[in-house]
């Protein structure tokens, strides 16, 4: 691999150490227990030290670090809809992780955190080396917020924290550590789509996980930046999309400086691919290009309405 091919993808390869760097630190408190994984416990009539006496342990729904309780924002809300009730100790286990994810990019948990992901990232492989073609866009991308509403109705309704019960999420992380069958249909049935019906269906457009950070996302800060002088035009940042090509237009048409969909998984995958280094991770989120042009605009005229004179 030349020096040129590692610069292109760099956060490709950041982000695979961070997702299997997640699955491995929730393996590490059981194995440094003693204990297995796949639920698998010590023998013998000797004590054994419990995974929760260490510092860390816990899956991605709800873990404890340092002895504080850090839960899940959705699971959390599934849990107050199930039981009508509420806990401000869950409010309390959901508030770090909407401060994270706020501050970052909410989606930026199913590009660098989500198993799932790392999964279909695994399908795209393979089904490229098979020579499988599926379409790219089978469903709108806002679905998932219309499935995450409808999860918490439900969750209300039959009083049970329904996605819990087939999360594909668990399927992997829970299945690794504690041996759980939860999802593992689900899992299944991703794999299945991923490969004869269409590219990512699951991430872009069912999971309600993603649909509620989708919502999040749109106030994070890191974001995609787009240098317009420097954009070719040849797309390949839309066929890298791990999220949904749709949410690159307004900047690829010029109307933008920053990917500003709150679908953005600030993965990297697009400024990877480009070939002329038109885009980059950044933070901060300036105004629109469209916006600012309009609001130039409105203050030449209000200038000139003053008997004022507007430099070019």
């Amino acid at each position: 691999m030349s020096k040129n091919d590692k610069h292109k993808t760099r956060w490709t390869v950041a982000r695979r150490v961070v997702q299997i760097g997640m699955l491995v630190l929730f393996c590490l408190p059981l194995l440094a227990a003693g204990w297995g994984l796949l639920g698998q416990v010590s023998g013998g009539d000797a004590a054994v030290a419990t995974p929760a006496e260490g510092v860390f342990y816990g899956s991605l729904s709800s873990s404890s670090v340092a002895g504080v309780t850090v839960l899940d924002p959705f699971a959390a809300l599934q849990v107050i809809a199930a039981s009508k009730s509420f806990d401000v100790a869950w409010l309390w286990g959901a508030l770090p992780v909407l401060v994270v994810y706020g501050l970052i990019r909410g989606r930026a948990f199913c590009g660098w955190v989500c198993p799932v992901n790392l999964l279909c990232e695994a399908v795209d492989w393979l089904r490229a080396k098979l020579g499988l073609r599926v379409a790219e866009r089978v469903l709108p991308r806002h679905a998932k917020i219309g499935v995450a509403a409808g999860v918490l109705v439900l969750s209300a309704l039959v009083s049970v924290p329904v996605f819990e019960l087939l999360s594909p999420i668990s399927a992997i992380n829970k299945g690794i550590l504690f041996g759980s069958a939860t999802g593992v249909l689900t899992l299944a049935a991703i794999v299945v789509a991923e490969c004869a019906w269409g590219r990512r269906v699951w991430c872009r457009a069912v999971c309600p996980l993603g649909g509620f950070y989708e919502v999040l996302g749109r106030v994070g800060l890191v974001n995609v930046r787009i240098d317009h002088a420097k954009c070719v035009r040849c797309d390949a940042c839309a066929h890298a999309c791990l999220a949904d090509p749709e949410i690159l237009a307004p900047a690829l048409a010029g109307d933008d400086v920053i990917v500003r969909a709150g679908d953005c998984m600030a993965c990297g995958s697009c400024v990877d691919a480009c070939p002329a280094g038109a885009l980059k991770l950044g933070v901060g989120r300036p105004r629109a290009a469209g916006a600012q042009a309009k609001g130039n605009t409105c203050d030449a005229v209000g200038a000139e309405g003053k008997g004022g004179e507007v430099s070019a």
